[in-house]
């Protein structure tokens, strides 16, 4: 025990701390260390001191004179090992818990740093689809309202154009979503980015013509003219076979964007390729229904024609008459008129939903409709008769020349495909309701037959006027963009 040294070479301290008798006190202050083994000689004096204090020595009896056995040396060394072998535990213990600790809280740290780059990427990727989608939807619809103009803007093929307004409106009457009822949208915008990249691609070569031209008139047969002639008809030859390999791959934007050449140089020489391209463009040009159309406008038209036919005879009478017959011959008129338009925009959907000419003349089935869905019918009666076609009357003021008649085909057709739709929608909702009954429909029904016919009058006064301001005079009360053709003049 090296402590005992100490003790005993500083006993004032020792007889301070060790509360014990006189006598046992100058025993163990005067005996020599007692020699014990290793394992003994390594205790601390602080274990030494609390055994001797929890064990008071016996008096007349030496209590360092009891030596430990081998048993107690082993118990003791197997307890300090235990102990010692415990607080490692203990520590590897903290150590792991505190690194568990650590680990997950920059786990959580990482994952929540990744989950917030995540949300932000996935923000701006859903805010780039909608805008992307957006913008497709967008040129699709435009290439559909050009298209449709183009079509319109031709003699007899401008049934097309009837035929797919009215059709919009017959789909969306028979039950359709909006989205089904506007068909071939996918390919209209196929077939505008198509002349779009023709557009395109022919102003390289448009310049050159016209550096040529410009060449040829300083100094005719110039070696530059040559040289520009050759590089415009070259240049125009690879962008034609550049359209056409575009074409091929289907037409989409990426494919005129990057033409891969690498593909190109492996399949543009094989038969089986443009073999294939034929048999794709006569698929794509049967999926427009281009004759299904022409037949749907053509019996529209010639039914439209024969609810016209008794107001056209009387105003015709009437304008050249010089009797006093004349203006009761106008009144009649007006007033038949006025009531073939409370149902015409309306019969016509019903014509196009059921694919029948009779239907065009189904008076009483559009009246039940009515009598589902007063409220729907005005609105749509007010979008097909006011708000869509009179401001199209300003148009017809002074005649367009033949080159650009498609231009204000562009606002007829426009203005027309909502009010088509507007029609188609309330036939749709007059269609999927009961037949309502009670106060409130029948207040329903009569405020909305005492409101039509000021729908209509608005309609026939813009009319009448139009026949002394249009270019086409009389011929206005058959070319009514408003029940036919989207266009404003039939004789150019």
């Amino acid at each position: 025990m090296r402590r005992l040294g100490k003790v005993r070479s500083n006993g004032k301290a020792a007889e301070s701390d060790l509360d014990w008798p006189p006598e046992t006190k100058r025993t163990v202050m005067n005996r020599p260390p007692p020699t014990t083994d290793a394992s003994a000689a390594d205790e601390s004096e602080p274990a030494i001191r609390a055994k001797l204090i929890e064990s008071p020595p016996v008096p007349g009896r030496d209590p360092l004179d009891e030596k430990p056995s081998a048993a107690m040396a082993a118990s003791t060394r197997q307890d300090r090992s235990t102990a010692s072998q415990r607080v490692v535990e203990s520590d590897q213990h903290v150590v792991e818990s505190d690194r568990s600790v650590l680990s997950q809280a920059a786990s959580e740290s990482i994952v929540k740093d990744t989950t917030i780059a995540n949300d932000n990427r996935s923000f701006r990727r859903r805010w780039f689809d909608r805008v992307a989608r957006f913008g497709v939807g967008a040129f699709r619809v435009a290439s559909l309202i050009v298209l449709l103009a183009f079509l319109a803007a031709i003699p007899v093929v401008q049934l097309i154009s009837l035929g797919y307004l009215v059709d919009v409106s017959g789909r969306l009457a028979g039950g359709a979503k909006l989205r089904e009822s506007v068909r071939n949208l996918d390919r209209a915008g196929t077939i505008g980015l198509a002349v779009l990249a023709v557009i395109i691609a022919a102003l390289p070569s448009q310049l050159l013509a016209h550096w040529e031209f410009v060449a040829q008139t300083i100094d005719p047969g110039s070696n530059q003219a040559s040289i520009l002639r050759a590089a415009a008809i070259t240049l125009s030859l690879l962008a034609m076979v550049y359209l056409m390999w575009a074409w091929i791959r289907g037409g989409k934007l990426r494919d005129y964007l990057w033409p891969q050449p690498i593909r190109f140089i492996r399949e543009a020489w094989r038969p089986s390729t443009w073999n294939g391209a034929a048999d794709r463009v006569w698929d794509f040009t049967a999926a427009l229904e281009l004759p299904r159309l022409f037949w749907l406008g053509l019996r529209c038209a010639a039914g439209t024609l024969v609810w016209l036919i008794p107001a056209i005879l009387i105003i015709t009478l009437t304008r050249n008459g010089k009797n006093g017959l004349a203006g009761f011959a106008a009144a009649v008129s007006l007033f038949a008129l006025g009531i073939t338009l409370l149902y015409l925009p309306m019969l016509q959907a019903n014509f196009a939903s059921r694919n029948r000419l009779s239907a065009l003349f189904d008076v009483r089935t559009i009246r039940r409709d009515f009598r589902r869905a007063p409220w729907a019918w005005l609105g749509a009666m007010i979008v097909a008769l006011v708000l869509t076609p009179i401001p199209l009357y300003l148009l017809k003021i002074e005649a367009t020349p033949r080159e650009v008649v498609w231009l204000p085909c562009l606002l007829f057709v426009t203005f027309m495909l909502p009010a088509r739709i507007a029609t188609g929608m309330a036939l749709r909702r007059a269609r999927n309701k009961p037949e309502p009954s009670g106060r409130w429909a029948a207040i329903s029904r009569w405020s909305v037959r005492a409101v039509m016919p000021l729908v209509v009058g608005v309609y026939l006064l813009f009319l009448y006027v139009s026949q002394y301001t249009s270019w086409d005079g009389l011929q206005t009360w058959i070319q009514q963009h408003a029940i036919l053709v989207p266009m404003p003049f039939y004789g150019i």
